[in-house]
Parts: C-alpha cells; sequence; structure tokens
C-alpha cells in the first residue's frame, strides 16, 4: 500500500472532506449532501450553466448582465451556505447581498428584453442554435436551484424572500433570452 502524497501548502486538495463533509461559511462541518449544500451546489450549477451560454454568445454580443448575476450569484452562495446560527454575523459583514436593487435591475432587463421581442405562445422548444440551448439550459439549472432554496424552509434555513424572487426572476431572464436567441 502506497502513503499518500503529503498535502502541498495552498492546494485545492485539502483532504479536508474526504469522510463526505464539508464546511459551510464560518467554517462548521455538515455532510456534503446537507441541504444547504444541495442548494448551493445547485447555484454553483446555474453559475456554471450562465458561464457556458456567455461563452457561446455571439460575437459583439454584450455578456455584462450574465456576469454580474454570475458575481450575485457567488454572493447567494454565501448566505446560503451560512449556518443559521451565523445569520447574524453573515448580515453584520462586508459580503455583497442580493436586494431590492438587483431585483430591480433583472426585472428591468426581463423588460427591455419583453420589449423587443413579439409576445411568446407556447411552448418553447430548446435547440435552435448553441447559444439558445445554452441559455435554455442554464434557464432549467436556475429552476432547480430555486426548488432547492424553497426546500431549505423545511430543513430550519431561513431564505430571505428576495433570494427566491431574485432566482425567479433570473430563469424568467434567461428564458426570454433563449427565446431572443431562437430567432437570431
Amino acid at each position: 500500500m502506497t502513503e499518500p502524497t503529503p498535502r502541498r501548502a495552498r492546494s485545492i486538495a485539502t483532504r479536508t472532506g474526504d469522510d463526505g463533509t464539508t464546511s459551510l461559511l464560518y467554517g462548521q462541518r455538515v455532510p456534503k449532501n446537507h441541504p444547504q449544500i444541495e442548494a448551493v451546489g445547485a447555484l454553483d450549477e446555474l453559475n456554471a450553466a450562465i458561464g457556458f451560454a456567455k461563452a457561446t454568445r455571439p460575437a459583439g454580443a454584450d455578456g455584462s448582465e450574465l456576469e454580474r448575476i454570475q458575481r450575485e450569484l457567488v454572493s447567494l452562495m454565501g448566505e446560503i451556505a451560512c449556518a443559521e446560527a451565523d445569520a447574524v454575523r453573515h448580515v453584520e459583514s462586508k459580503f455583497a447581498k442580493i436586494g431590492g436593487a438587483e431585483l430591480t435591475r433583472i426585472d428591468a432587463a426581463v423588460a427591455a428584453v419583453e420589449a423587443r421581442q413579439p409576445k411568446f405562445d407556447g411552448w418553447a422548444t430548446p435547440g435552435a442554435n448553441l447559444h439558445a440551448a445554452a441559455l435554455d439550459l442554464a434557464r432549467t439549472a436556475a429552476r432547480r436551484a430555486e426548488r432547492h432554496l424553497v426546500g431549505l424552509g423545511n430543513h430550519g434555513k431561513t431564505v430571505r424572500p428576495v433570494l427566491l424572487q431574485y432566482v425567479n426572476r433570473v430563469s424568467d431572464l434567461l428564458w426570454l433570452l433563449a427565446r431572443e436567441a431562437d430567432s437570431a
């Protein structure tokens, strides 16, 4: 049997999760299938899916709103990864937090896309092109993340209503952007 390689300083391979646990924000250890970790994982998948959609956008297309959403998702993940006992500590921290301004901006982005497009009627079938398909994939990741956030209440985690509203609107925006990309 071979000895494990010693951990290098600053390595991503910390080995602290080898026992099937991980840390919440501020260090509390929980199983990797803990509902908060599942929710954070779904938000991380959403972030990656938006990154894929951003990477597939046509040359010259603006990706700044998708990038803003990605940065905001990191803030949202931090809040969700905070143990209930540490909620006050998080509120008092300098960490960025999703609030009404971000929700208003997403609502404005939804209204802008709706103003550019005819009204949509019926069901959309994803895959008209790579960018539209990537946006639809991101939309489905947003809906999965939303379901995980809703479910956290059943496990004693308080989720601020604005966070649910935000993820719901992000999904709406991604759907609209996909429909717009369908016609490109």
